[in-house]
């Protein structure tokens, strides 16, 4: 969403107007999830996506007919059911909530933008949120912002104190890795809120076969890449190409002239267990908020026994992910740094790792209401 934001800073610096479309709830099958977004200029153009299709044309349209005539922000339902998905040849069968917001006048939405812009730059996190729905019995405005600053200080309101505070205290917890949530106050106001951080950084202690087939995934997955290995050879940019950092020192070393922050992920797969556990004695010392380990369960073992040796916080040791990666049975570097990857997405986005297969009951379903319409057919 950085290139949204950086254009609305653009747009705003020259007072010029601009819708903001955000997905702000999804249920079911839908073409994009909660946080994607598309900004309208007054000239109709447009950056950014809610999906493509029908159902985008139609935001882009209403974005249009706001600038054109005025108007306040809405809240609008779709539903992808089997006509409207058909026009784009969809096969859906959820339904998407969208915010369409208004900005006729710089005025704070261009501070907020700056700040949410910095923060994908590297600076503080950030995070908005924005009124949705009024509990019964309230008339508070769709679409009044509450901005909120990881120090704590805010700017604006939702319109009253309490949901401001209830929106502060959720926000702390989706800072650091930049999530959204759709939140429902104990009153029934709905709002939706967004943080904003630096992009995901991944950071691999070892230049080994595992290391050099897990950092072919950074950059195509929107991670920083930082590779750390005391062996020249195989820290060097002509192995990783595509590093924004190599440090050709020990971890333990290496790790403190990285910019690390909680939107971190260290993958400590370093030559043996003399070097991995004073590597990830150093990852668990650092902010991350991922912190894993390569190698089998026994080797797990003894290295978690000397980190409690050392003196490490339980908690922490706890939080550690060894032995690394989703069960997918890999074998080779390339499976294995699949696995790997694969364990870092579910982290960061808050998936389980469970399979997504349709479930048993509903093919059962799916069976027997086929075959009713063909004995139907046939009588």
């Amino acid at each position: 969403m950085q290139d949204v934001f950086h254009e609305a800073v653009n747009l705003l610096q020259n007072e010029e107007q601009l819708v903001m479309a955000t997905v702000i709830r999804t249920k079911g099958s839908t073409p994009q999830k909660p946080g994607a977004k598309l900004l309208v200029r007054s000239d109709g153009s447009g950056v950014g996506t809610l999906g493509g299709g029908c159902v985008e044309g139609d935001i882009w349209y209403a974005a249009s007919q706001l600038m054109r005539r005025g108007g306040d922000a809405q809240y609008r339902e779709y539903e992808l059911n089997e006509d409207l998905a058909a026009q784009d040849g969809l096969v859906c069968g959820g339904t998407m909530f969208f915010l369409i917001d208004p900005v006729y006048q710089p005025d704070q939405y261009l501070d907020y933008a700056k700040e949410i812009d910095a923060a994908y730059e590297g600076g503080p996190s950030v995070a908005l949120a924005s009124l949705i729905k009024s509990a019964p019995g309230k008339s508070l405005p769709v679409g009044a912002k509450l901005f909120i600053r990881e120090d704590g200080s805010t700017e604006g309101s939702l319109g009253d104190s309490g949901l401001d505070r209830d929106a502060v205290k959720r926000a702390h917890g989706l800072m650091a890795m930049g999530r959204n949530e759709y939140a429902i106050a104990e009153d029934g106001t709905e709002y939706f809120i967004e943080a904003y951080t630096t992009p995901p950084q991944l950071v691999i202690c070892g230049g080994g076969h595992v290391s050099f087939a897990l950092a072919a995934h950074a950059k195509p997955l929107g991670f920083r890449l930082f590779i750390t290995d005391d062996r020249e050879e195989f820290a060097n940019p002509e192995r990783f190409p595509d590093a924004d950092m190599i440090v050709p020192k020990k971890p333990e070393e290496a790790l403190d002239e990285l910019p690390i922050n909680a939107n971190t992920f260290i993958v400590v797969a370093t030559r043996g267990h003399r070097f991995d556990n004073v590597a990830l004695a150093a990852a668990a010392a650092t902010p991350a908020r991922y912190v894993g380990l390569m190698g089998s369960k026994r080797k797990t073992i003894l290295i978690y026994e000397d980190l409690v040796r050392m003196g490490l916080d339980e908690q922490r040791l706890r939080d550690i992910r060894s032995p690394i990666g989703l069960d997918i049975r890999a074998r080779t570097p390339e499976e294995i740094a699949v696995s790997i990857m694969g364990e870092v997405l579910m982290f960061r986005l808050g998936g389980t790792g469970l399979p997504m297969k349709l479930e048993q009951h509903r093919i059962d379903r799916i069976i027997a209401k086929v075959e009713s319409q063909q004995v139907a057919a046939a009588d």
